[in-house]
């Protein structure tokens, strides 16, 4: 993605900016609510709360400024005015750009690229908070709460954060997410509803932990035409492991031990067990899923990792290590996903305004936008890649890209690559070194 691919995609945003509702009249519309929402994204993609305070002091001494070339912001509106303007926006209005992303990744021929044993395409399902607070003046009509037995209320927003997730890629892609107001399920469930057939290829699966292996929601997921992957413990589901360990091994219980090396390059030893048709639950209508369960021993014979899985598809020896990978990928979406929009630099559980109706899921949108954007210029742009790959640290590249639009205008997102190469001596400035 180079600069004019960069550009193009502010051009797409800004026209879905200029459809979002405005109800502001006369002299509250000296800010456009197009400029109001660009100054708001590009907060969340430099990942830096001092930016537009920063390019109006650089308005004021030069006449020009990186909001305005960088972003196409015309005017910058102050952070109190933005937040009034849009607590009234609902973060659907924003989902479009979801898809927009979404057909970029396509292009690239990454989502393709990402399919996994069985030709399936992974989707993780998980929730996360992003706002909460026990104070008794920080809430809104959207919020949702726990009454704690000691007489404190917390409210509280979280969301379902849908990614496509591949065992052999660092890459997550994010789509559009659905507000948890009662609880995950029911989250995930009007995600489904919603979403199914804007994402559904005919042959995704869809990852979970051990909350989403429960009969009503599997059902769900094939009544909307997807596989399921799920996280089975023997905790929550003591009837299918009951079932499951009184099969005859040999027959109806299938294992498989397999040696292979670990992240560390020593040797492992993995063994599998699976089993197809057992009923999930105690009753006549009980789902029949498939079962699998993998071990994983090191040299001394201790246990390092047990897990098991239920799912609709059909478990033999060829497919049940490539199934078990594609379980274990579930745990991208924590650390590939939440956690680094919450600890590497995109500050998921900041404050950054509240409201009284939306404001809190538009800014959260936006700052999953800004994240999916950010993938894919690492995807797409090779200076990106390069800058990205010679700072290190994600939040380390934030802090760089902080400073430099602070104090330097660039022109376009190309000369502010090209800087930063420079700096880093990297691409074609790494060559002219040597």
């Amino acid at each position: 993605m180079n600069a004019r691919h960069f550009d193009h995609l502010i051009e797409r945003w800004r026209a879905v900016f200029a459809g979002l509702p405005d109800p502001r009249t006369g002299d509250h519309c000296f800010y456009s609510i197009v400029d109001i929402a660009l100054s708001a994204l590009a907060v969340f993609f430099t990942q830096c709360p001092s930016f537009l305070s920063f390019q109006q002091n650089m308005e004021k001494a030069h006449g020009r400024n990186n909001a305005r070339s960088l972003f196409g912001v015309q005017r910058i509106p102050c952070d109190n005015h933005i937040r009034q303007t849009l607590d009234p926006v609902a973060a659907a209005e924003l989902f479009g750009l979801f898809d927009d992303l979404h057909k970029a990744f396509a292009q690239t021929g990454l989502l393709e690229a990402m399919r996994a044993g069985q030709n399936t395409r992974l989707i993780a399902l998980d929730a996360t908070w992003y706002f909460s607070s026990q104070s008794k003046n920080i809430h809104c009509e959207n919020c949702s709460c726990i009454r704690h037995a000691e007489g404190q209320t917390t409210h509280y927003h979280s969301a379902i954060t849908p990614v496509i997730v591949s065992p052999g890629h660092a890459q997550v892609v994010p789509q559009d997410g659905q507000a948890k107001q009662d609880c995950e399920i029911n989250a995930a469930k009007r995600w489904l509803a919603a979403h199914a057939g804007r994402y559904s290829t005919g042959n995704d699966t869809l990852l979970g932990d051990d909350i989403y292996a429960h009969q009503p929601f599997c059902r769900q997921a094939l009544l909307h035409h997807f596989h399921f992957l799920f996280t089975c413990k023997p905790s929550s589901h003591p009837h299918l492991y009951g079932w499951v360990n009184a099969l005859k091994p040999g027959r109806a219980l299938h294992t498989l031990k397999r040696r292979v090396k670990g992240k560390s390059n020593r040797w492992e030893h993995h063994h599998y067990r699976w089993a197809n048709h057992v009923p999930l639950t105690d009753s006549d209508a009980a789902l029949k899923v498939n079962w699998c369960e993998l071990t994983v021993t090191d040299g001394q014979g201790k246990v390092r990792y047990r897990n098991g899985y239920i799912t609709d598809w059909e478990i033999h020896a060829q497919n049940v290590s490539g199934l078990v990978a594609a379980g274990r990928a579930r745990w991208k979406i924590e650390n590939e996903n939440n956690h680094v929009l919450k600890t590497k630099g995109y500050h998921l559980e900041h404050n950054f305004g509240h409201g009284k109706k939306h404001l809190a899921s538009l800014l959260l949108t936006l700052n999953l936008l800004a994240f999916a954007w950010h993938t894919l210029l690492e995807v797409t742009d090779p200076s990106y890649r390069l800058v990205r790959a010679a700072v290190g640290a994600r939040r380390k590249f934030f802090q760089h890209l902080e400073a430099l639009t602070a104090y330097w205008y660039f022109e376009n997102w190309e000369r502010l690559l090209d800087f930063m190469m420079r700096g880093q001596e990297v691409g074609p400035y790494a060559a002219r070194k040597s």
